[in-house]
Order: structure tokens, then sequence, then C-alpha cells
């Protein structure tokens, strides 16, 4: 390898650490920010419900698509919201192509003779996907406000009356709550989407809307007031997270974001690594979409302070992580023969410090959001660390499946909106096969994580003749990351 070469290795991988550090320290200061705000008191105004005076007319967007597993238990949930029925509708916004129609039809018509306001809402056309969907609703929506949940959710019977009474602040756009998890124990694939949703909806939701900067609604489980909606321009199809994008435009035209973190709406996570995939394509793309899209506007507003300026960047950039990650395992083999080769560039390894700065960094901030949920006892410490490092390593497996995603994102490739397959899967009891919905294919990806698996267990094999036993516990994270993906890649056909 001559000099030249890997000098441009050695600037590359240095980068790619120094952004992942930057990422780090913001996630140190959303953690600073939400240990504080653990310690104020909400004296937000709100309405009085117990005054027909005071109470809003509200409108429920179901956006559904061949949810033939989840729909009786969806609109039987819906069904046991506590609010005046005077001042309620439910819009099943149905664009499925499947069986499930029918059986839809005939559950809303059961709910309807029981006196409950509630239509089923067809296209001709998937126009837009589900945020066509949303704003087809919209426009003869009678709700001065507009809570939306996705078909695998299931909120508590009085979650309007924890969530409407915040819109009293006419400043108030949305009220989002965190998501939970029915089914977090039911393999090592649901822990670790549990652990890294929770870390999303305590440390960053609440860090970043404490202190006033901006926060996404998360496309379910919120409340929105439509004219916010309207004034923001609209739902848009134009990227695969159209709840990222509306809730950046709406915080731009300074509308507040309310999050509630003490109010939970349970929700079942994927437990299919396929499905789990096309979730995270979806996330991370849209993320990366979002970014080519809004960086600019965040950047050049004069509304905003330079801090939510920052954190407003990191949050757009937060799936780009993913791509620094991939560069840096990728080219860590090459940097261990660097190393041994061109002992002048000894001192360039000092940046390595940075990503075990990075790792510490995101161990600590992520015990404090688990604890938050799950206990801060010795047991619930092991366990942390345990389920930490599961997850560390399965989201490096993760990283060229996301990279692909990141990077079609931000060269501005267009891709079918694909929706994450529901399965009605509450206990370990539950199985997920024969379900209809499942990608047929396998991933194309496969074959690349199988041979990223062999590149990193070289990487741990290159630690013997070089004697260089330094980055072996990141190879062999690696080596097990990629190996989970692809053989449970494998399993999920079965």
């Amino acid at each position: 390898m001559g000099l030249t070469i890997a000098l441009i290795i050695v600037a590359i991988y240095s980068t790619a650490l120094i952004l992942i550090f930057f990422y780090s320290l913001s996630q140190l200061n959303l953690l600073i920010n939400y240990l504080g705000y653990k310690k104020r008191n909400d004296e937000a105004p709100k309405f009085n419900l117990l005054d027909p005076k005071e109470i809003p007319f509200v409108t429920i967007q179901l956006p559904i698509y061949n949810e033939e597993y989840v729909m009786e238990r969806l609109l039987d949930n819906i069904a046991k919201i506590e609010y005046p029925k005077s001042k309620l509708e439910i819009q099943v916004l149905d664009d499925s192509t499947d069986d499930s129609v029918i059986e839809t039809a005939k559950r809303i018509e059961e709910l309807q003779k029981d006196g409950l306001d509630i239509q089923h809402i067809r296209r001709e056309n998937r126009k837009g996907y589900k945020a066509g969907a949303l704003k087809e609703g919209l426009a003869i929506a009678k709700g001065e406000f507009i809570a939306i949940f996705d078909a695998d959710f299931l909120p508590e019977s009085d979650w309007l009356k924890k969530t409407v009474p915040y819109f009293k602040d006419e400043e108030i756009g949305v009220v989002q709550t965190r998501w939970g998890h029915i089914n977090r124990d039911y393999s090592t694939l649901t822990r670790i989407q549990a652990f890294a949703l929770d870390a999303h909806f305590t440390l960053e939701q609440v860090g970043r809307n404490s202190k006033g900067h901006f926060i996404n609604f998360n496309g379910t489980a919120g409340i929105w007031r439509k004219e916010c909606i309207l004034d923001a321009g609209n739902w848009e199809g134009d990227t695969l997270t159209e709840d990222l994008d509306l809730s950046y435009r709406a915080q731009l035209k300074n509308w507040k974001f309310k999050y509630l973190e003490d109010v939970e709406t349970p929700a079942e996570l994927p437990v299919v690594i396929s499905a789990a995939r096309s979730q995270q394509f979806r996330w991370n793309k849209g993320g990366a979409e979002n970014f080519r899209k809004t960086v600019w506007s965040v950047i050049t507003s004069k509304n905003i302070s330079l801090k939510t300026k920052f954190h407003g960047v990191m949050h757009l950039l937060n799936s780009s992580m993913f791509l620094c990650v991939f560069i840096v395992a990728l080219l860590s083999i090459p940097m261990l023969y660097i190393k041994n080769t061109y002992g002048h560039l000894g001192w360039i390894f000092e940046v390595t410090s940075f990503f075990i700065i990075s790792t510490i960094i995101l161990f600590i901030c992520y015990w404090f959001t688990y604890k938050s949920i799950q206990g801060s006892s010795f047991d619930n410490f092991v366990d942390y660390i345990k389920l930490f490092f599961t997850f560390f390593s399965v989201a490096l497996g993760f990283s060229l499946h996301n990279t692909v995603a990141v990077l079609e994102g931000h060269l501005g490739k267009r891709s079918e909106f694909v929706r994450t397959p529901k399965f009605n899967i509450n206990s370990i009891k539950d199985t997920w096969k024969g379900n209809k919905y499942l990608a047929k294919k396998l991933s194309p990806n496969m074959i690349l994580e199988f041979a990223l698996m062999i590149y990193f267990l070289f990487g741990m094999y290159s630690a013997v003749p070089l004697n260089d036993y330094g980055l072996f516990p990141f190879h062999l994270m690696l080596f097990l990351g990629f190996g989970f993906v692809f053989f449970k890649s494998l399993t999920s056909k079965a």
C-alpha cells in the first residue's frame, strides 16, 4: 500500500470518527437537558375537559394498508377511547388491496350501529402513500385536532384526555406521546429495537423539547392541530418520512411541539428481520431525504437560535451516522496494517480514541434512558451492559443496509413506500410463520453481509501476526453483528 493511499484512508477514517464524536457530544448535551427537565414541574395551561364548552372536536385518523392480522384489534381498541361521541369522529384511511378490506368494512358497520362516528375511506390509488391518505382524510375531517395511529398501536382509553388539554396553548401545533412495546421481550431482535426506540423517546425527544429545539412527530401516537398542518403546507409525499418533513416545516413556522414522556402508547415491534429491514430502510432513507430537503432552511432561519440549529442539523443527520460508522468499520482493517507499516504515522491513531470516547458517552446516555423505564437496580445494570453491547453489535451489523438507504436518500433516488408488516404478536407463544405479508425475496445485501462477516473475521485474525489487539473487540462486535443479521435473514424465510 503506497503512502498516498494510506494518507487518504487515514483522512477519510479520521473525518468519519470526528463526525461520530460530534454526534455523541450532541447526545451528551441532550442528556444534560433531559436530567435537568426531570427536576422541573410542568405548569402548562390546559383545557378543562369537564367543561363541555372547552371540549374541542377531535378526528382520529387510522392510515392502513393490508393489515389483516391487526385490524380487528385496532378497531376494537379505538372504539374504547373515552371522549364525548358528539365531539369525536374516526377516519379509517384504508388503502388496502387485499381481502382485509371486506372484514374491515364489516367491523366498521358494526361500530357505526353502536353509535360511533366512524368512516371507511377508500382511495382509487395510493398516490403519496401514507402522506396522501392523511391529506385526503384531512380535507374532509371535522376535527379541530387530528390524532393519528398506525395499525399496530393500542392507545389507552383515556389517551385523548391526557393529550388534548395541552392545546389550550394556542402556539402548540403537536402533542406527541412515548411509544411502548407490547412484545419487547419476544426475542433479541425486539429487545434491541425497544432499547433504541426508548433512547429516542426519552433522551432525544425530552432533551430537545425541554430546551425548545426541534423534535419530530413520530408518524403515530400523536395529535396535530389542524390549523398547524395547513399552515405548514400540509402533508407531502416526496420523502419516505412525511412525519419528519411536516414536523420541521411546522416548527420553522414557529409552531411549538409538546412531548409527553409520561403518556405511553403501546405498539408492536417487528419480530422478523425482513420487517425490521424495511422499517429501518424507510426511516434512514427518509432521514437523509429530509436532510436534503430541509437542512438549508434550518441553517438560514432567522427565527431560531444557533444551538437549535446545531441540534436540528444533527437530528437531520441522525441516519447518516450509519454511513460514518460503516466507513470506520470498513477502513479499520486497512488502518491496522497502515499503523504497523508506517511507524511515523503512529500519532494519527490517537483519533481512534474519539471512537472510544463516543462509545463511553453513548453508554452513559443510554443507561439513563434505560433506567428511567426499566429501573436502576444492580441486576438491571448488569442486564443493561449485556443489552448495550448486543445492541451495539447488531447496529453495526445493520450498517451496510442502512448506509445504502442513507446514500439513496442523499443522492435523491426515489423508491416506493414499503410498509412494515404487522403480526399481532404479543407474547412468546405467538408465531409469525405463515404471515402472508412477509417479503418473499431475500435481501440482495445478504451476500455482502456474509462477505463482511468473513472480512471482520480476518480482521480478528490480523491481530495475531501484527501483535496488535487494540481493534480486536471492535472487529469481534462487527463479526457478531453481521453474522446475526445474515443468519437471522436466512431463518426469517423458514
